[in-house]
């Protein structure tokens, strides 16, 4: 038989990162093969999800006799000169004097001499990031001459303290990943034109910023804070915030009226901090009337928070130690979409039935790894996708989705559910359920009264030993069916199994202990997972039932040389993949073949009587 076919090679080619991610369109420029990003500002990056502005697809030409463009540089007409990752050491010293926008980004220099910047007086772009800078090698009138200066990139270099002066024109300033633990007052003051300043992933703590870093500067609409030392939130925020990142601080509370002049913050994030329900009071956030995103979560927060504002429609509380949700401390918040609770010590008890009252644009609710022992009541009547998996649920009541009719997405998978204790009339009222997973937990069959409209089911991971007859009629929408890591025998799927699934495009049966190909297989099917069987041959007529199959997985079975009939596929015009890796038999070690079949053979007919007998 021919070698199996190879999988598809599907080549991810990584977007190209040429400057830090601003939220004004400004012009970010660099070599195609810079700069390398370190964690933290690639975990940054990620969590902004902000698009990458680039001038162009092509590097500047290197410049013609008429250009004056230092020795490995690009330079352009237009007054763009890029010395992006050449190994610089030193500052370039003949450059145009026309440059408007200059990248050193990726080089080697700890100093810069104002002079060498003073004759750049149309500069309005410097990106200086992922260098050696110190702050002894950058004076504090380094920037003195660059009255046209737009934007600064300084991230990831060596400062510890920052520029006393900054030119007054400046839109963007990025000084993430240094060092530093000083800012002065006017390194961000008296800057009108200031829009966004990067500050995360440094060391500063509550003295090293003045109380008015702001002043004159009431234009800033981003502030990134995050991954420092900081202990209180910063005095005297500019009025014209709308994204305010403080994650990853030391913030234990928040005073009274620290947010009160933010009436445009549409985003904030207090994420990994130390922040317990007396450090917030009724009234932190009550006069952020714009919020609309809040990141609580990995705090020490005991409860939901009460006073949260009206115009959130994402709230995270995840991974801290709440065990309630009180009847009106979200039930005020009717534009919420989002709420994200997983991770905490929530019992069902704990969450009041009106907690959710009124909530009707709450479509996304995430309860997983709690300490849920049954289905919470009173969910949100319009919620579309509930997570409720990783809890102790035992079973599922007649009533516990009788008035979530909207409900399209439902994981109850690795609770403790028995066959027994799910009643067959709990999803009489799901029609609009298109994904089930019950995965993971303690059915010995499949529950009676599945919902016939949904497209996919995940039965992996329970004590599955037969399909009963009828288990899956009328669910002729099903598409995809997961039964891996059961214990399913070939004795135990008649060939009528399959009949009622004719659109199933996917199963799943991998991890179980079949012995040969499933018969009857719905015409539909496209992908069937065998591996981790006990099949020990594949006759000719396998996939007659199945001509629409474009791959096919028997890896780490049974199957032996002469076991595998070529002809099964000849008829499979679409077949793609073909797996039989993992079959030891194939080309030796099959001598004591039989005689250990004949072996499993008893054994599972013993079983087989055992059952019975029970």
């Amino acid at each position: 038989m021919a070698g199996s076919r190879g999988l598809p090679l599907l080549l991810l080619v990584p977007q190209l990162f040429l400057g830090p991610v601003l939220p004004v369109r400004a012009p970010v420029f660099g070599r195609s093969d810079t700069p390398t990003l370190s964690p933290e500002e690639n975990e940054f990056v990620e969590e902004e999800n902000q698009p990458v502005l680039v001038l162009s697809s092509e590097e500047p030409e290197l410049g013609p006799a008429t250009i004056d463009c230092p020795r490995d540089c690009a330079c352009s007409q237009e007054g763009v000169v890029d010395c992006g990752g050449i190994d610089l050491r030193e500052f370039p010293g003949d450059l145009p004097e026309h440059t408007n926008h200059l990248s050193l980004q990726n080089n080697q220099l700890e100093k810069i001499y104002p002079e060498e910047l003073s004759r750049l007086q149309r500069l309005e772009t410097l990106n200086l990031q992922n260098n050696r800078l110190t702050s002894r090698g950058l004076p504090e009138e380094a920037f003195e001459h660059l009255t046209s200066l737009n934007y600064l990139y300084l991230a990831n270099n060596k400062l510890t303290l920052a520029p006393r002066f900054l030119p007054n024109a400046l839109i963007s300033v990025d000084f993430a990943a240094n060092y530093l633990t000083k800012i002065y007052g006017l390194t961000f003051g008296q800057k009108p034109n200031l829009r966004s300043v990067y500050l995360h992933n440094n060391k500063l703590a509550d003295a090293g910023l003045p109380d008015h870093m702001f002043n004159g500067s009431s234009n800033v609409e981003i502030l990134i804070l995050s991954s420092n030392f900081l202990r209180h939130v910063p005095k005297h925020l500019p009025p014209a915030l709308y994204k305010l990142h403080l994650k990853n601080n030391k913030l234990e509370k928040i005073p009274p009226g620290a947010f009160s002049e933010l009436s445009n913050l549409r985003e904030l994030y207090l994420q990994n901090n130390y922040l317990t329900d007396e450090g917030l009071d009724n009234e932190t956030f009550w006069k952020l009337s714009s919020l609309e995103y809040l990141d609580l979560s990995s705090n020490n927060l005991s409860r939901v928070p009460a006073g949260l504002p009206r115009s959130l429609v994402l709230l995270h509380l995840e991974k801290n130690v709440i065990q309630s949700v009180e009847a009106d401390v979200l039930t005020p918040i009717r534009n919420l979409e989002y709420l994200l609770l997983h991770s905490n010590q929530l019992q069902a008890k704990g969450i009041h039935p009106l907690a959710f009252q009124g909530l009707k644009k709450l479509h996304t609710v995430h309860l997983y790894n709690n300490a849920l022992e049954r289905v919470p009541s009173g969910l949100p009547r319009r919620v579309r996708t509930l997570m409720i998996l990783h809890n102790q649920i035992t079973g599922i009541g007649r009533e516990d989705f009788a008035t979530t009719y909207f409900l399209e997405e439902l994981n109850l998978s690795y609770n403790r559910i028995t066959s027994p204790q799910m009643h067959r009339d709990a999803f009489r009222k799901l029609r609009l359920l298109r994904s089930l997973d019950l995965s993971g937990n303690r059915l010995q069959t499949l529950p009676p009264g599945l919902p016939k409209n949904v497209h996919v089911l995940k039965v992996k991971r329970n004590e599955l030993a037969a399909l009963a007859r009828g288990a899956l009629a009328g669910m002729a929408q099903l598409r995809e069916l997961y039964l891996t890591g059961n214990r399913l025998r070939s004795r135990a799927l008649g060939p009528r199994a399959w009949v009622d699934l004719a659109g199933l495009q996917l199963l799943d049966i991998a991890g179980n202990q079949l012995t040969e190909v499933p018969e009857g297989l719905p015409p539909s099917l496209e992908y069937l997972y065998l591996q981790n069987n006990k099949i020990s041959a594949v006759p000719a007529n396998a996939f007659d039932s199945t001509p629409n199959l474009k791959g096919i997985f028997l890896r780490f079975n049974k199957l032996a040389v002469g076991s595998v009939v070529e002809s099964a596929f000849r008829r499979l015009k679409h077949l793609q993949v073909l797996d039989i890796e993992g079959n030891f038999e194939f080309g030796n070690g099959s001598k004591d073949r039989g005689h250990k079949d004949e072996e499993e053979e008893e054994e599972e007919e013993e079983e087989d009587e055992e059952e019975e007998t029970r």
